[in-house]
């Protein structure tokens, strides 16, 4: 495969999404490093001239005032193992976009809010950036993991889907092929909070939604594991398992619906 042929990918949602990964002397497994050629940041706020080997904190610089700003938040994240994974089985790089605010709710990426503007606006720079020096874009997708503030709230399941669904339609409208969603885990904490409903209401989006796709439903193991290390987030290890496991099977899934054409 060419190396001016990549897939594009906006890895969009809240902070589990944007990573909050740490090693611990009893939890010390740390981030990966890239696998050579597996992939790409584009920064579309803080270096729009260039790509930039990816690597974590993923996106640790990409805040706009007045748009997506995860501030100096983000520790590690799921990304890198996705990216290395993914490029094992499809050989074709990744060009990666962050676009995630931690503790964001649904109804604040829906069309006419701050949030999905600005993903757009991320969408559209690397687009034109890529075509402006040479690269093929492949494919368009978003890789998506967020619920866990809409569970604080107990949002609705039929509102969730729904405000999901419409910001994905979005999305699709500008260019985006296919939502690869990686579903929430469990609550950690002292409060009575349950993210139940939420995850059935992802589960049951891509059952019936062709377009979204689950890729990951492993961050449900992570609080019997041990590997949470508050009452929302994680462990680097558990973001690393999660993102090989998510990058896998959406590797997988490409290649197959490659050989449909």
């Amino acid at each position: 495969m060419s190396g001016k042929v990549v897939d594009l990918f906006m890895f969009m949602g809240q902070s589990n999404m944007a990573g909050r990964g740490i090693s611990t002397p009893s939890h010390p497994e740390t981030a990966p490093t890239l696998v050579k050629g597996a992939g790409y940041e584009y920064r579309a706020v803080s270096s729009p001239d260039k790509l930039h080997v990816a690597g974590e904190p993923f996106g640790k610089n990409e805040n706009r005032s007045g748009g997506i700003d995860d501030g100096d938040m983000k520790t590690g994240s799921l990304v890198t193992s996705f990216i290395n994974t993914y490029y094992k089985i499809t050989r074709v790089p990744i060009v990666g976009i962050s676009a995630s605010k931690g503790g964001s709710r649904i109804s604040q990426w829906q069309p006419d809010g701050l949030y999905l503007s600005d993903a757009i606006a991320r969408l559209k720079a690397a687009s034109e950036f890529l075509s402006a020096n040479g690269y093929v874009i492949r494919h368009k997708f978003m890789v998506w993991c967020q619920g866990e503030s809409d569970g604080d709230i107990a949002t609705p399941s039929t509102k969730y889907r729904a405000d999901f669904e419409n910001m994905l339609e979005k999305m699709l409208e500008n260019g985006i092929e296919k939502c690869f969603l990686i579903k929430i885990g469990n609550y950690n904490g002292r409060e009575n909070y349950d993210y139940g409903d939420i995850r059935r209401a992802q589960e049951e989006t891509a059952r019936e939604n062709k377009d979204v796709v689950m890729v990951s439903t492993m961050f449900g193991q992570m609080k019997e594991r041990g590997l949470m290390k508050d009452s929302f987030h994680y462990f680097q290890q558990a973001y690393n398992e999660v993102g090989a496991d998510a990058g896998e099977r959406t590797a997988k899934y490409v290649v197959s619906l490659d050989e449909e054409k």
